[in-house]
């Protein structure tokens, strides 16, 4: 003889429901994310020199996989603000990509809600592992970059990858190979506001600067 119990209607509701929220969820995050087409469409500004810009963060911050790093440039396209963070272990989710990204913004740089027109731009550099393709990843981080700019005031930027295969700024279809996921910073130049080297001393050409100076 075998016994068995069937399941109660308040335990099929229960497994019902669950299985509602989680395909709801699902769906949530689906929405919470910018296919390449979607992205080209939304006017991102191109940047003049990526490879400059995404050289000197690979250099300031060093990223490794899951590693996020936002800059804010101002309109000549110098860096005022970065700050790097490492993406927690989760689903990906705009909303959650969101959030972290403008705590971090709010950390390094005042907001700029009170301008008519954003004047300066967020640029995400996201290091991460596989190819350089998109992925539902990138697409939940174009949407929180692009909610964060304008929850922060400012000018959504471009959104570049980081991966072995080198670095790739994605619906621009422009790239390269260094740096990479895996390479040595390179070094860079500070060009804001730099101070001139002091003048020499001794010399031909020192006695004609002071006897210019003296007239």
């Amino acid at each position: 003889m075998t016994f068995g119990f069937a399941p109660s209607a308040a335990a099929s509701m229960s497994e019902s429901s669950t299985s509602a929220e989680m395909s709801a969820d699902s769906a949530n995050r689906l929405a919470r994310m910018l296919e390449p087409a979607e992205w080209s469409a939304a006017g991102i500004p191109l940047l003049r020199n990526p490879r400059e810009v995404v050289s000197g963060l690979h250099a300031r911050h060093r990223p490794t996989p899951t590693t996020a790093v936002v800059a804010v440039l101002d309109p000549e396209e110098r860096l005022r603000a970065s700050a790097s963070f490492t993406r927690r272990a989760s689903a990906a989710d705009g909303w959650v990509f969101r959030n972290s990204l403008l705590a971090q913004l709010r950390r390094v740089i005042p907001h700029d809600l009170r301008r008519r027109t954003p004047v300066r731009t967020a640029v995400l550099l996201y290091c991460r592992d596989g190819e350089a393709r998109w992925t539902q990843e990138d697409g939940a981080w174009m949407w929180g970059l692009r909610d964060a700019c304008t929850l922060h005031g400012l000018r959504c930027g471009a959104y570049i990858t980081l991966t072995r295969d080198g670095w790739q700024v994605l619906g621009e279809g422009r790239g390269g190979r260094r740096p990479s996921s895996g390479s040595r910073p390179e070094a860079f130049l500070e060009t804001a506001e730099t101070e001139p080297p002091p003048p020499r001393t001794g010399g031909a050409a020192s006695d004609v600067l002071r006897r210019a100076a003296a007239r």
